[in-house]
C-alpha cells in the first residue's frame, strides 16, 4: 500500500471515531431522587406557617419536621402521602414546619387527614409520604 492508502485510511478512522454521537446526560438539577418516607401522621389547626402564607383548615396544607423544612426548601412543593392503615393516599401542600415532629412525621391540616380517611377522633396515624417534582400540581 502507498502512503497515501494510509493516510486516507488513517483519516477514514478517525472521522468515524468523531462522528458517533455522545450519549445525552439529562443535568442533574433535573433529576430528584424520590425517597418515601414513613412516620406518624397528625393535625393540626392551619393558620400563619412558616413558608409566609396564610391557611385555612380546608386547604390540604402539611408541616414537615424542622429538621427536613430547614430554611424552606420544600416550601409550596407537594407531597403524595398514604394511610399505610387503608392504603387511602392524597396530595399536600409543604407550607408548614413541624418543631415537635420526629424526621419523618408529618401534622396536616384537618381536611387531609380526613381525605386519608382517618377521623379526627383517631388523632395520630401511620403515613408513608414522598415529594412530588417541583412544578407538580394535582
Amino acid at each position: 500500500m502507498s502512503p497515501f492508502t494510509y493516510v486516507v485510511l488513517a483519516l477514514a478512522v478517525i472521522s468515524s471515531v468523531i462522528a458517533v454521537p455522545a450519549p445525552v446526560v439529562p443535568e442533574a438539577s433535573n433529576l430528584e431522587k424520590r425517597i418515601t418516607h414513613s412516620g406518624r401522621g397528625t393535625f393540626f389547626n392551619v393558620g400563619l406557617g412558616a413558608c409566609g402564607k396564610h391557611n385555612v383548615n380546608s386547604d390540604h396544607i402539611v408541616a414537615i419536621s424542622s429538621s427536613i423544612f430547614g430554611s424552606g426548601g420544600n416550601c409550596e412543593q407537594f407531597m403524595e402521602i398514604k394511610n399505610t392503615k387503608n392504603g387511602k393516599t392524597a396530595f399536600g401542600l409543604v407550607r408548614d414546619s413541624c418543631p415537635g415532629c420526629g424526621p419523618a412525621d408529618i401534622d396536616m391540616s384537618p381536611s387531609l387527614f380526613q381525605a386519608l380517611g382517618a377521623s379526627l377522633e383517631e388523632g395520630v396515624i401511620k403515613v408513608s409520604w414522598h415529594f412530588k417534582p417541583k412544578g407538580f400540581h394535582p
